[in-house]
C-alpha cells in the first residue's frame, strides 16, 4: 500500500506544522504540560482569532467566502497536522461542517452573504433540527409543519436529541411545507432564529450529568421566507447533503481519537494488572487490531474520494456502524477494567479534559474513561442506529431485497 502524498501536499503540511509550533502555548502536547480553568478559557478564546486570522477556519471553502479554497488533499493534511498536535479546529461543528457547507452549496447569494461571515468568525452558533419523537432513523416521517403567511414562515412541532439548543443563535431544520406531498417530498430546509418567544428549549439530563441534548417545543415560531435553503419542498434532498459532509478530508484522523483511548485503556490495565489476565490480553488485541483496521480504511475512503470511485451513503452506513459498534463494545471492556472502582465516581472535579467537558456538573466527577464509555452508549443511536446502517449497506450495496414493512 502506497500511502505517500504528493510533494505539494507534503509542502502545504510543513507550512502548517510551523504555523502551529509558533502559535500554540509553548509545552502544548508535552507531557505533564496542564492548564487552568481560567486559562484554558483565555486560550480559546484567542485561539479562535488565530485560527480566523490565519485562514485555517473553513479553509476549504471558495475564496471568495473567507476560505483559502483548499484542495482535498490539502484540506486532509490540514486536518491530519491539527489532529496530530492536539489542536483545536474550532468548535462549532454544526456551523463549519454541516450548514455552512450546504449554504454554499445550495444557498442563494444573499444567504451566503448573511449567513457565511458569521460562521466564519463564530458570531453565530447554530444547532441542527432533523430528529423528533417519533422521527428519528425515518427522519421522512417528520411532522413539523411550516406554512407561509405573508413575508414569515410560520412554524409548529417539536425536535428532540438537539445539541447544543441552549447556546444556538439560529438551527437549521426540517419542515413538512406540502402536507398533502409524498413522504420525501414536501419538506423544506429552513433557517431559524432561537431567541424568539415561540421556541423552548428543555435540555435532557444524561445519567452522568451533562446534559447536551435536548428537546425544542415550536409553537407559532417565525422566520423570514428568505430563509429557506435549496428551494421550497426540496428539503429531503438538501438534508442528505448536510448529511453526507465531514466525508473524505477527515477520513484519515477519525482512528485518532479511539487510538488515544485505547492509550488510555491499556495504560489502566497495566496499572491495575488487568493486563495480566489472557482474556484482557486478547480483547486489547482485537481493539488495536479495529483501529488499526479503522485507519487503513480512512485511507482506502480517502482514496475513493480522491478518485470519485465510492458510494457515498453505502460507505458512510458502513464506516459510521463499524466505529460506533467499536466503541460501544471496548468502552465495555474498560468498565470490565477498572472493575469495582468503575463503579464508583473516580474522576477530578477541577479536570478540564473531554470527559469533564462531556460530564456537565462539578458535582457528578466521573473519569475520563466513565465519560467515553456514558458516551459510546449513544453512538450507535445518534447519526442513525446500526440497524438502519445495516440497511442501507444490505440494500445499496448487496442488493438484498428491502426489509418488509410492518403490516
Amino acid at each position: 500500500m502506497d500511502l505517500s502524498y504528493p510533494p505539494e501536499a507534503e509542502k502545504f503540511r510543513a507550512e502548517i506544522r510551523q504555523w502551529l509550533t509558533d502559535n500554540l502555548p509553548e509545552g502544548w502536547g508535552t507531557p505533564g504540560f496542564t492548564m487552568g480553568k481560567a486559562e484554558r478559557k483565555a486560550f480559546l478564546a484567542e485561539w479562535t482569532t488565530k485560527l480566523f486570522e490565519g485562514g485555517w477556519i473553513c479553509a476549504s471553502w471558495p475564496t471568495e467566502y473567507g476560505g483559502k479554497g483548499l484542495s482535498t488533499m490539502e484540506a486532509v493534511v490540514l486536518n491530519e497536522e491539527f489532529a496530530r498536535a492536539e489542536a483545536p479546529l474550532r468548535a462549532d461543528f454544526f456551523g463549519d461542517t454541516l450548514v455552512g457547507p450546504t449554504i454554499l452549496q445550495w444557498g442563494t447569494e444573499e444567504q451566503k452573504q448573511q449567513f457565511i461571515p458569521g460562521i466564519l468568525k463564530g458570531t453565530i452558533a447554530w444547532c441542527q433540527g432533523f430528529s423528533e419523537p417519533d422521527a428519528g432513523s425515518d427522519l421522512a416521517s417528520l411532522k413539523t409543519r411550516a406554512e407561509l403567511d405573508g413575508d414569515e414562515w410560520v412554524i409548529n412541532g417539536q425536535k428532540v436529541w438537539t445539541t447544543q439548543a441552549q447556546f444556538a443563535d439560529y438551527i437549521f431544520l426540517l419542515a413538512r411545507t406540502d402536507p398533502d406531498a409524498p413522504k420525501h417530498a414536501g419538506i423544506s430546509y429552513l433557517l431559524v432564529p432561537m431567541n424568539q418567544p415561540g421556541i423552548e428549549v428543555r435540555p435532557i439530563a444524561q445519567v452522568d450529568g451533562s446534559a447536551d441534548f435536548n428537546e425544542i417545543f415550536i409553537t407559532n415560531a417565525r422566520c423570514p421566507k428568505e430563509n429557506v435553503v435549496g428551494g421550497v419542498n426540496n428539503g429531503w434532498k438538501v438534508a442528505m447533503t448536510t448529511l453526507g459532509f465531514e466525508r473524505g478530508t477527515s477520513a484519515t484522523t477519525g482512528h485518532r481519537r479511539f487510538a488515544r483511548e485505547l492509550d488510555a485503556i491499556i495504560a489502566t490495565a497495566k496499572k491495575n494488572g488487568k493486563v495480566n489476565d489472557p482474556l484482557i490480553r486478547q480483547r486489547l488485541a482485537e481493539a488495536w487490531s479495529a483501529v488499526k483496521i479503522m485507519e487503513i480504511n480512512g485511507y482506502r475512503s480517502l482514496t475513493d474520494t480522491l478518485n470519485g470511485t465510492h458510494h457515498m451513503a453505502a460507505l458512510g452506513a458502513a464506516n459510521k456502524m463499524s466505529w460506533s459498534q467499536y466503541h460501544k463494545k471496548t468502552m465495555e471492556m474498560a468498565i470490565d477494567i477498572l472493575g469495582m472502582d468503575g463503579q464508583i465516581l473516580t474522576g477530578d472535579p477541577s479536570d478540564l479534559g473531554e470527559g469533564a467537558a462531556r460530564r456537565g456538573r462539578d458535582d457528578y466527577p466521573v473519569s475520563e474513561l466513565q465519560a467515553y464509555f456514558f458516551f459510546s452508549r449513544s453512538e450507535t443511536i445518534w447519526g442513525g442506529t446500526s440497524e438502519i446502517q445495516r440497511n442501507i449497506v444490505g440494500e445499496r450495496v448487496l442488493g438484498l431485497p428491502k426489509e418488509p414493512k410492518p403490516a
